[in-house]
C-alpha cells in the first residue's frame, strides 16, 4: 500500500488480469500468483483485479475477496495494485473495498452499478457514499457503459472529484473518444484518467491521460508498459509503431467475448492450468480460436518477445 497517498504514481500500463479457474471452475490461485511475477518480469507498471476482465459477476464476494488478497499478497508492494471492487449492489461493494483496503491495495476501482441504469444524481450519491466509507483509500470511478447501461457524465465525475478528496479519477471505457477529452476538460487536469480502450490507450496520454488499464496487457505486457515507457521519454513514432503492432492481438482478444480468447491464449502458452470461463460465457469455440491464430501469427515476432520472459 506504499502507493496509497500517491495515486498519481498509480500511471502506466495497469493490466487488468483474468481470473484464472481450474477445469472444473474452482479459484486457481497458484495460476494467479504466477501472473503476477510474469507482468511484473515484463515491466508492467500496476496490476489490478476484479475488473470485467476478471469476470467479477460470475464470482461470490468470498471468491472476489480471495483473488484480492492473492493478488496482493503476490504483489508484495512491488507495483501499485488497484483492486476492483464494484457491484450492482452497495452493501456487496463496501464489504469489497472494505476488504481491498485490508488487503493493502492501493486504490479501489468502483464500476457504475449495471443494470439498474441510475441517474446522475443516483450515481453522485452512490460513489460519494462508497468513498466518504473510506477516506483514506483513493477511488477511482470505473465508467463502461457498454457493459451497464449508464454512462457517468463529465459533469458528474467533476462533481464528485471536487466534492470528495478521495475520488481521485476514472477509468474511461468509451469509444467516443470526444468523451475522455470533455471529462479531463470539465473536471481539470488534477482528475487521473486511464483508458479502458485498447486503441485508445496511446491516443489518450495526448489529451493529459495517466496511463491505461488495458485487457491486451495479458497478453503482451512487455509491449503496453513500453508503449507508455517510449511516449513519456519523448519517442512518440517508437510508440506509434508499437501502437500499430498491437492491432491484430487486440482484433484476437475480441474474436469471442473478453476474456473468453484471452484465456484460451494464456492457456495454450502454457500461462494457465486451463482456458475455463464461467457461465454464461463459453470457452472458445473451434471457429474462434481459429481466427485467434491467424491474427496471432500477424504478431509473432512482437509476441515471441513476450514468450522469452519468464
Amino acid at each position: 500500500m506504499r502507493f496509497r497517498t500517491s495515486p498519481q504514481s498509480i500511471s502506466g500500463s495497469i493490466v487488468p488480469l483474468i481470473t484464472p479457474f481450474t477445469d472444473d471452475g474452482k479459484l486457481d490461485e497458484d495460476s494467479l500468483a504466477s501472473l503476477v511475477d510474469w507482468q511484473i518480469a515484463a515491466g508492467t507498471h500496476g496490476i489490478s483485479i476484479g475488473g470485467s476482465t476478471g469476470e467479477p459477476s460470475a464470482q461470490t464476494i468470498d471468491e472476489r475477496i480471495r483473488a484480492i488478497h492473492c493478488v496482493a499478497a503476490a504483489i508484495g508492494d512491488r507495483v501499485p495494485f488497484i483492486a476492483g471492487t464494484g457491484s450492482a449492489k452497495l452493501d456487496e461493494t463496501l464489504e469489497l473495498t472494505a476488504a481491498a483496503a485490508t488487503a493493502g491495495a492501493d486504490a479501489a476501482l468502483v464500476i457504475t452499478p449495471y443494470y439498474a441504469r441510475p441517474t446522475q444524481a443516483a450515481l453522485y450519491d452512490w460513489y460519494a457514499t462508497v468513498a466518504r466509507e473510506f477516506p483514506d483509500l483513493p477511488i477511482i470511478a470505473y465508467n463502461v457503459p457498454s457493459r451497464t447501461a449508464v454512462d457517468l457524465a463529465p459533469e458528474t465525475i467533476a462533481r464528485l472529484h471536487r466534492d470528495v478528496d478521495n475520488i481521485v479519477g476514472i477509468k474511461e471505457t468509451t469509444r467516443d473518444f470526444e468523451h475522455f477529452s470533455r471529462v479531463i476538460h470539465t473536471a481539470g487536469d488534477d482528475l487521473l484518467v486511464w483508458s479502458g480502450i485498447e486503441l485508445l490507450c496511446l491516443p489518450l496520454l495526448a489529451l493529459g491521460g495517466i496511463g491505461f488499464i488495458s485487457a491486451t496487457a495479458n497478453i503482451a505486457p512487455r509491449a503496453c508498459a513500453q508503449m507508455y515507457n517510449l511516449w513519456i521519454a519523448g519517442d512518440h513514432d517508437g510508440a506509434r509503431r508499437i501502437h500499430y503492432a498491437l492491432h491484430p492481438i487486440v482484433d484476437a482478444l475480441f474474436v469471442e467475448t473478453n476474456p473468453t480468447t484471452l484465456k484460451w491464449i494464456l492457456a495454450q502458452e502454457g500461462r494457465l492450468s486451463s482456458p475455463h470461463v464461467r457461465p454464461p460465457l463459453i470457452e472458445t469455440t473451434p471457429a474462434g480460436s481459429d481466427r485467434v491464430r491467424e491474427l496471432l501469427a500477424q504478431a509473432a515476432d512482437l509476441l515471441d518477445r513476450e514468450r522469452a520472459i519468464r
